[in-house]
């Protein structure tokens, strides 16, 4: 992945601190053992889960209920 425009991922999710939110939560469940949702050439977990999150494959909930 590299580098990714911050446009493309608030395009997704409403706000940049959603985004981390978002981002951060993907990346435990990665941790935790859940399959990759898209192809990424990154072995990175962070940068595998803005990945997801660009193509659509992970969306921001109610960040209030877990």
């Amino acid at each position: 992945m590299g580098y990714t425009p911050i446009q493309e991922l608030i395009s997704k999710v409403p706000s940049v601190y959603k985004l981390v939110i978002v981002a951060s939560r993907r990346v435990q469940e990665l941790y935790g053992g859940s399959p990759k949702l898209t192809e990424s050439h990154s072995r990175k977990l962070f940068e595998v889960a803005l990945d997801e999150i660009r193509a659509g494959k992970v969306a921001c909930k109610d960040l209030n209920s877990k």
